[in-house]
């Protein structure tokens, strides 16, 4: 296959990040009809329909191979910008998918130090929040490129590092504890009280209840709050009972907002990060060049984890996702 046109990649991740050919327009700040040409062309040029026009609109499977190929181009360029001192025309997206748990506690703080310095132009950092096991699937089909994820195998074309394991435990407010578990939480119990849950993908609830009673798939009462740190406060507010990060709920417990209930059952899940390898397989740093904007994310989503997390269980996990169940 012939090298493949620039505009044609830019207009294909401009209609997957805006759902439509309008926005697409606005986005590469051309006409509807230039957008339309553009796809038009590398369609042709590749033998493959690219989008399913649609509302909204998908990419198809060749759009997906060739929207990985458009971020990483993107990435390059703005790292070749970058060290040239240029400005780009528009702002690049380096987007990266992480789980909202990891988000309300050491994302933010690990990526701080590097949004903070302000020597970056021409790209734009966007975080994208799922569920920690699906994370991975934004990856897969090139909307992003880094993840923190529950999958320990790297893609084809990408690296992946351990990151630690983060701690959930299972709390409730003094309030609610008073009222409804004057004698703790029961096999006899549970299932009339009301548990926090992010959303229908969260099971870590369950997988709690599971390991605290010795049963197999329970039936809780749910209510759904999808938010981490939303989520902890209902918990404080006394709406029932959350299984939390310990990093979320540890300052709620020492504040005396929060109680944990049955310290001895823990649940630890392992995250690893995950990225596609730009401008070689080893990298630039490795060959005497400054790092790039990915690798500059990566180091710091690694180092913040590995900070703020408990250490990687060794052996590390040989494959897929791990039996802690999924969450957000």
């Amino acid at each position: 296959m012939h090298a493949l046109d620039t505009a044609g990649l830019d207009c294909l991740a401009a209609l997957a990040e805006a759902g439509s050919f309008e926005r697409a327009a606005q986005l590469l700040s051309i006409t509807q009809s230039a957008v339309s040409q553009r796809l038009r062309a590398l369609e042709t040029h590749v033998g493959h329909l690219l989008v399913v026009r649609a509302r909204p609109l998908r990419l198809t499977e060749p759009g997906k191979v060739l929207l990985r190929y458009a971020r990483q181009m993107q990435a390059l360029r703005a790292d070749a910008a970058r060290e040239l001192g240029a400005t780009l025309a528009r702002d690049e997206r380096l987007p990266i998918a992480v789980n909202a748990d990891s988000l309300a506690t050491w994302v933010l703080p690990a990526l701080d130090p590097l949004v903070q310095a302000g020597q970056r132009q021409g790209y734009g950092l966007e975080l994208i929040v799922d569920d920690q096991d699906f994370t991975h699937d934004w990856l897969r089909q090139g909307e992003v490129l880094g993840c923190v994820s529950t999958v320990a195998t790297a893609l084809r074309g990408c690296t992946v590092q351990p990151l630690g394991r983060m701690r959930y435990i299972a709390v409730a407010s003094p309030a609610f504890i008073a009222r409804w578990l004057p004698q703790g939480l029961t096999p006899a119990n549970f299932s009339q009280r009301p548990f926090i849950v992010f959303n229908r993908k969260d099971d870590m609830q369950a997988q709690w209840v599971a390991q605290a009673f010795g049963l197999r798939e329970p039936r809780l009462k749910e209510r759904y709050v999808p938010s981490s740190e939303a989520g902890a406060h209902a918990a404080a507010m006394g709406w029932g009972i959350a299984v939390l990060p310990e990093l979320l709920a540890r300052p709620m417990i020492l504040a005396g907002t929060l109680v944990q209930l049955r310290p001895d059952v823990t649940i630890d899940v392992a995250l690893h990060w995950h990225q596609w390898r730009l401008g070689g397989d080893e990298g630039e740093a490795s060959r005497g060049g400054p790092p790039g904007l990915m690798e500059q994310i990566g180091q710091a989503v690694i180092a913040g984890a590995r900070q703020a997390l408990a250490p990687a269980a060794e052996p590390p996990p040989s494959e897929g996702r791990p039996d802690a169940g999924r969450r957000r």
